[in-house]
């Protein structure tokens, strides 16, 4: 028996050893660019992952989500920071528009590793600005198009769709991605725009020129409106001093983010990263107040807009969190595929 035991304890070893040597020295985490919230999270997370990993995670920013989602879906890059709305777009392809468009290039090899915190966006003017709700936009100058930062022009779209406004009611200012609307603010080229709560950006925008957000239409047809227009957002209420630029309590738009990889990611790379988190959660809250959110808890559920990768499938199934609904909204992204 203890001959037994020992030749047991030395495959496991053995086992754990080959595991780890199968482990690339350094992986590369891509997502938006300096300046952004998500560039804060994803260097975060990947403190917290390289810490843990047993491999070095670099955090690579991309202009936006059309530039990286292809490099995602062809293993170019191995993982990426993205929420949801962009992420479904992307690995649904022609088949699923919002606002009756989807420039997204096709990225079906897209896989979802963990379901992260919220992402929190909101319209974004000067202190001393006439604009006090997302009403008061029509006929102003708008920060739009962002073509380099698709995911800014849904938030835009979301913005005004909660107050029953489409691009016809605003003066849209061309930009290209979401900290150069912010620029054109504090240039005065634009009234308003939109940026993440507690961002580097806004922070910046506010020492220079002193910012402030205005909320949303949160009222029960403000929220049906924004839910229809955009399937993935939901508002959410900010009270007053929680962020920079929160002068008063503020409805922001909401939305899940996704740590994801392409399905060719070798499992071993993909359940060490999902480990370090799940084991060392308690080290990501100081980092940025967006990851307080980054929990277990939130970490798999059944409204995610992309099929989990099979290493967190096997990962959240050892732990007894893998629900039949999980399964069935697996089955259903999945599609045959």
């Amino acid at each position: 028996m203890i001959v037994l035991r020992a030749l047991a304890a030395l495959v496991g070893l053995l086992a754990a050893t080959t595991a780890h040597a199968q482990l690339p020295k350094q992986v590369t985490l891509a997502t938006n660019p300096p300046g952004t919230t998500y560039y804060s999270v994803a260097s975060g997370l990947a403190k917290v992952i390289s810490a843990h990993a047993g491999y070095q995670m670099v955090v690579q920013p991309y202009t936006g989500t059309s530039t990286m989602l292809p490099l995602l879906n062809t293993g170019e890059v191995d993982f990426g920071l993205v929420n949801a709305v962009d992420m479904g777009l992307a690995y649904r392809g022609p088949s699923l528009k919002i606002g009756g468009r989807n420039p997204f290039p096709h990225a079906p090899n897209l896989r979802l590793v963990m379901r992260g915190s919220p992402l929190l966006v909101g319209l974004l003017v000067k202190k001393d600005s006439p604009i006090k709700t997302v009403h008061d936009v029509k006929g102003k100058r708008l920060t739009g198009e962002y073509p380099a930062h698709l995911a800014v022009w849904y938030n835009m779209f979301g913005h005004l769709a909660s107050a029953g406004l489409t691009w016809n009611d605003v003066k849209v200012v061309p930009v290209p991605a979401v900290n150069d609307g912010v620029d054109a603010l504090m240039q005065g080229r634009a009234d308003a725009t939109e940026h993440a709560l507690n961002s580097a950006k806004t922070k910046e925008a506010d020492a220079s020129v002193g910012v402030r957000f205005v909320s949303i239409d949160c009222s029960p047809e403000g929220e049906k409106r924004l839910r229809t227009a955009v399937p993935g957002y939901y508002p959410r209420w900010v009270k007053k001093g929680e962020g920079t630029g929160v002068v008063e309590d503020t409805c922001f738009i909401a939305y899940d983010s996704h740590l994801a990889a392409g399905k060719s990611l070798p499992d071993a790379v993909v359940e060490v990263a999902l480990k370090a988190l799940w084991e060392h959660e308690g080290e990501l809250a100081p980092v940025h107040p967006m990851l307080k959110e980054w929990t277990r808890e939130r970490g798999v559920g059944s409204d995610v807009t992309i099929p989990y990768h099979p290493a967190a499938v096997r990962f959240f199934k050892e732990r007894g969190l893998w629900k039949p609904e999980m399964e069935q909204a697996q089955q259903r992204l999945l599609g045959g595929r």
